[in-house]
Order: structure tokens, then sequence, then C-alpha cells
């Protein structure tokens, strides 16, 4: 079965917390998941900024999510990778542009891949997700 892929480029906290509930639900029904972080998602996870909801103008929601048990970021990061079916994946050419470095971004993923080997790697893939 092919992998279900979701590519990560927005920054913002609802949009990587969208992404990696995709991630954790598709592990969750067996399927392999591939993670491509770009841009200010891979921003976001390499700087470390995966705890605290920053929802910009919902203080109501940030304050609130834990006494929701809404998992955060990193908790969902944290299942997708403990089930040893996911793939993380940076563009080297976001790195690039941010001005990370692969000593910055090699210790949070599986891999760094250029836009040939993604387009190699998704060819065919039906399931596919962009935050």
């Amino acid at each position: 079965m092919q992998p279900v892929c979701v590519f990560l480029q927005r920054g913002e906290y609802e949009a990587v917390h969208q992404g990696l509930s995709i991630a954790a639900a598709a592990v969750a029904m067996g399927r392999r998941v591939e993670l491509y972080f770009f841009w200010f998602a891979l921003e976001r996870l390499v700087r470390g900024r995966l705890d605290e909801p920053d929802l910009e103008l919902r203080d109501d929601v940030n304050s609130t999510m834990e006494l929701r048990q809404v998992p955060t970021c990193r908790q969902l990061l944290d299942v997708v990778r403990d089930s040893g079916q996911a793939t993380l994946l940076a563009c080297s050419g976001s790195m690039a542009s941010l001005g990370l470095t692969p000593p910055d971004v090699e210790p949070k993923v599986d891999g760094l891949v250029g836009w040939t080997s993604i387009l190699a790697r998704t060819q065919g893939v039906t399931d596919r997700f962009f935050t």
C-alpha cells in the first residue's frame, strides 16, 4: 500500500497540528506516512516550537487546549515517530533558504531531500495532504 504523504509548509501552529493529526490518524490505521517539512513548518520543527499553541488572535483557544486535552504538535509527532511507520524528510532548498544547516536539521528528520527526490518518492501517491 502506498504511504500517506503530508506536506507541511506553513509554520502556523494550527497548520502543523493539522498535518501531524493526519499523520497520527494514518499510523493509527496501520498506514505508512511520509512527512515532508518545508519552509516555516521546517523552521518550527528545527527550532523546537512544537509545544505551545500560538494561535494568532485566539487566546480563548490557546488557553484552553490543554484543558480540553488536545495533544500538542510534539505529542502528535511522538505518536507518529513511535509508530515506526513514519519517515520525516526536510526539503534541502527550504533549509538553505532559511539559513539552516544540515547539522541544525539532520537530528530532527530522517533525511534531507530535494525536489527531484520528492517527486520520485511521491509519484503515483494518491493520499497527499498539504498544510
